[in-house]
């Protein structure tokens, strides 16, 4: 079953923050068309940060997480972004998802009790990208 949004758009009510989302992906592609492949992960982040401004998304970059355990602080992680404190988005350069990028995103979820993060791959052939949910 699928019902419309205010815009006239049609997501799956399973689906997360699909409005959200469909606006972060577009500007991932709307970066991609502009760039092309080729560039560093913090050169992307760059740009996307520029689009989000003009798009008026809010979010946090290279946001920093600490880590604790029984207590004890272990570690911090830094996510690539935060958008709306919602959704994590990791931007990734090259054409393969690895298990390790997967992990990695769903880690951050755990760690901020977040729901969705949007793993991003900027590729020879476009943007791809994975939804990973956190369902704890």
């Amino acid at each position: 079953m699928y019902e419309s949004t205010k815009n006239n758009k049609v997501y799956n009510p399973d689906l997360l923050y699909p409005e959200l989302s469909y606006q972060i992906i577009g500007v991932l592609f709307d970066v991609f068309l502009e760039l092309g492949f080729g560039y560093k992960e913090n050169q992307y982040q760059k740009a996307i940060e520029i689009a989000f401004k003009k798009s008026n998304i809010n979010y946090e970059k290279e946001l920093p997480i600490r880590i604790n355990y029984r207590n004890n602080f272990i570690t911090t992680i830094y996510l690539d972004f935060l958008i709306e404190g919602k959704i994590v988005l990791e931007i990734k350069q090259g054409n393969v998802f690895s298990k390790k990028d997967i992990e990695q995103i769903y880690n951050y979820l755990k760690s901020t009790n977040l729901k969705l993060g949007i793993l991003a791959r900027f590729t020879k052939s476009g943007v791809k990208f994975k939804r990973v949910v956190n369902i704890k």
